[in-house]
């Protein structure tokens, strides 16, 4: 990892007094959230987070459920899964649905005028009921025994995700339902042998999303943006905490 992951860039830096709009993806968004002084190095300094390791297992199971439900898209028909839940809609057909997938380089996007910055979000999935009202999806894959639920509390990021992608879609003149679906494959590590497979359970979770806090994030962001002071460490900051604690003893 240390071959490729360079502490200092010089890219994608908010500047005061820009006139450009600066880009914020959600999950810069989720990082403000959880530790405003990781957030301010990262995008006004230019010191991002190491970065962790690629879940190369999970994004292959979200290629193949993209596949999956493109199939029913194309066709216009409700996956298995849609109808095994109750849920009455089919994938949602759009000219932009490659364009919102990519969260990288383009995703779902919405210029906040207040603030000049650019919110964007790659989603995993929409729905549409008949009457024309769209779900947010968003596939998430684990292993682990029992059932998936949302109840953990590091799954508050997985919350906001989906609110984010709401708000979006609702920003850029869609009609968005406060209930978007979690598609969650598990793993099943109970089996006798592994036979070169892995098989998963897939369950759909329902999720009644609540975009109201956003807003004030987003100001509350750009004004950490335009300070010139690092915010303090969060105390509940793994990566604050390590560095706290380096200094502590190399300074001794």
């Amino acid at each position: 990892m240390s071959e490729y992951y360079k502490a200092k860039r010089t890219r994608n830096i908010f500047e005061p007094g820009s006139g450009e709009p600066f880009r914020i993806s959600r999950s810069k968004v989720d990082l403000f959230l959880n530790c405003p002084r990781c957030f301010y190095l990262d995008r006004r300094l230019g010191v991002g987070r190491p970065p962790g390791f690629p879940f190369n297992l999970n994004s292959a199971v979200d290629a193949l459920l993209k596949k999956e439900f493109d199939l029913h898209r194309a066709a216009k028909t409700a996956h298995p899964l849609m109808e095994k839940y109750g849920i009455v809609a089919v994938p949602f057909e759009h000219e932009k649905m490659g364009e919102w997938r990519d969260s990288l380089r383009r995703g779902i996007q919405f210029l906040h005028e207040k603030t000049n910055l650019l919110v964007t979000g790659g989603v995993d999935d929409v729905w549409v009921s008949p009457e024309g009202e769209l779900s947010i999806v968003d596939y998430k894959a684990t292993s682990k025994s029992g059932e998936v639920s949302l109840d953990a509390a590091w799954q508050i990021g997985y919350k906001r995700q989906m609110e984010i992608y709401q708000w979006l879609f609702r920003k850029n003149g869609f009609k968005v339902a406060d209930t978007g679906y979690f598609v969650y494959c598990n793993g099943d590590a109970d089996k006798e042998a592994f036979d070169g497979k892995l098989e998963f359970d897939v369950k759909v979770i329902p999720y009644q999303g609540d975009d109201a806090w956003i807003e004030k994030a987003i100001l509350e962001l750009h004004e950490c943006l335009r300070g010139d002071q690092v915010p303090n460490a969060s105390a509940e900051c793994d990566y604050c905490n390590y560095i706290e604690a380096v200094n502590e003893v190399t300074n001794a």
